[in-house]
C-alpha cells in the first residue's frame, strides 16, 4: 500500500509523493526481529502457562486480544516465558505479576508514543528521499530499525538508574510504623491558569508546543530540587518531595520559569503533606487530592499549602499567612495557608 505525503522540492514548493506504507508483518520484522508464527495457545504452551494466564498478561501489558490469529512472535514467547518462570519459581504470584506487567505496559506505551511523535518529523527530514528507504519501509521504520538498539540501551540504562534511586528512596523514607507501600511526603500540584480558554484560541501546534515546554520546564525544576515528577496531565503536573522545604522550593521554581515568563501563562501551585501510597509509579492519598483542590484557592503565581506543610516550613525562611476558611470538596471546611519566601 502507499499513502500520499506533502514534500518539498528543491525550490521549496510543496509537491505530493506516494510513499510506501509498510504492512504490519513488515513492522513486526523491523522491530521484533521476526514475523508472527504462533497463536495465543501456542505461545502459552511454550511459555509454560495456561492460555487464560497468557491472555490476561497480554491484555494487562496493553495489547488487544488477537483471538485465534497467528499474531505472535518468538519475542512474545520469550517475554511470557520470563514471567512464567518467575511465577513458577514462586518469586511472584499471578496477581503481582499482573501488577508489574501493568506498570511496564503503561510506561512503555507512553514512552513509545512520545518517541514516535517526537522523532517522526526528524526521520522524514533525514530519510524521506534517501535510497536507504526500501520497498515496504517508511523513514520512521528505517530510523527506528537502524537506531532502535541504541534507544533500547538508553532505556535499559535509565531503568536501572531509576530502579537504584527508587530502592534508595524507599530505604531512606520507610517508616516501619506505616503500612507497607505507605510513606510520608509533600505532594505538589501545579496547573496552568485558564488552559481551556487558551486551548480554544490557539492552534494545535501552539498548544502542543506549550504543553511540551510546560512539562519540560517543570520536570527540570522538580529534578533540581530532588523531587519526582509523578505525572503530567497536559495543563498540570503532579510531583512529590521528601521534604516540605524542597517542595516549596520546587513550587517557587515552577512559578519562576512559567508564571514569571511573559511568553507563558500563569500558574497556581498547591502543596499538602501527609501519608501517601506509592503504587505503579503513581501516588494516592488525601494529600494528593488536597494539593489538587488547593490550586483552585490559589491566586495566579501563588503557592497555597495545608497546615501540615506550613507547620513544617522554617519560619526564618518562609512567611505564612492563614486565609479565611472555605469549603473544599471532599475535605469539608479547610483553612488554607498562603506562603512566600521571606
Amino acid at each position: 500500500m502507499s499513502s500520499e505525503h506533502d514534500v518539498r522540492d528543491g525550490g521549496g514548493r510543496a509537491v505530493t509523493a506516494d510513499l510506501p506504507r509498510p504492512t504490519p508483518q513488515e513492522i513486526d520484522l523491523t522491530f521484533l526481529g521476526s514475523v508472527p508464527t504462533y497463536t495465543a495457545a501456542e505461545v502459552a504452551e511454550r511459555a509454560g502457562m495456561s492460555l487464560e494466564q497468557a491472555r490476561r498478561i497480554w491484555r494487562t501489558l496493553g495489547f488487544p486480544d488477537r483471538g485465534e490469529e497467528v499474531a505472535y512472535t518468538d519475542a512474545d514467547v520469550a517475554a511470557l516465558s520470563v514471567l512464567g518462570d518467575v511465577i513458577g519459581e514462586g518469586l511472584l504470584d499471578l496477581d503481582m505479576a499482573l501488577n508489574v506487567a501493568r506498570g511496564v505496559g503503561l510506561s512503555m506505551a507512553r514512552l513509545a508514543d512520545w518517541e514516535v511523535g517526537a522523532l517522526t518529523q526528524r526521520a522524514d527530514d533525514l530519510f524521506r528521499e534517501s535510497p536507504e528507504v526500501a520497498e515496504g519501509e517508511t523513514p520512521s521504520s528505517l530510523m527506528f530499525g537502524q537506531y532502535g538498539a541504541r534507544f533500547e540501551l538508553l532505556m535499559s540504562y535509565a531503568w536501572r538508574r531509576h530502579l537504584a534511586a527508587a530502592v534508595a528512596r524507599m530505604e531512606a523514607t520507610r517508616d516501619l510504623r506505616l503500612q507497607p507501600g505507605t510513606t510520608h511526603l509533600t505532594v505538589g500540584f501545579a496547573d496552568i491558569v485558564g488552559f481551556t480558554a487558551l486551548s480554544n484560541e490557539a492552534t494545535r501546534q501552539e498548544i502542543g508546543d506549550l504543553v511540551e515546554l510546560f512539562e519540560s520546564r517543570c520536570a527540570d525544576v522538580i529534578g533540581s530540587n530532588h523531587g519526582r515528577l509523578i505525572k503530567s496531565m497536559g495543563d498540570a503536573v503532579l510531583f512529590v518531595n521528601d521534604e516540605p522545604l524542597r517542595a516549596f522550593a520546587t513550587a517557587e521554581g515552577i512559578i519562576n520559569v512559567i508564571g514569571r515568563d511573559k511568553r507563558m501563562p500563569d500558574v497556581r501551585v498547591g502543596l499538602a503533606t501527609g501519608s501517601v501510597v506509592l503504587r505503579l509509579g503513581d501516588v494516592f492519598g488525601p494529600p494528593v487530592n488536597l494539593a489538587s483542590r488547593l490550586t483552585a484557592v490559589a491566586r495566579r503565581n501563588r503557592i497555597i499549602v495545608d497546615h501540615a506543610t506550613a507547620g513544617a516550613l522554617p519560619r526564618d525562611q518562609v512567611e505564612s499567612r492563614p486565609l479565611p476558611p472555605r469549603p473544599v470538596r471532599g475535605f469539608g471546611v479547610v483553612e488554607p495557608v498562603a506562603v512566600r519566601r521571606t
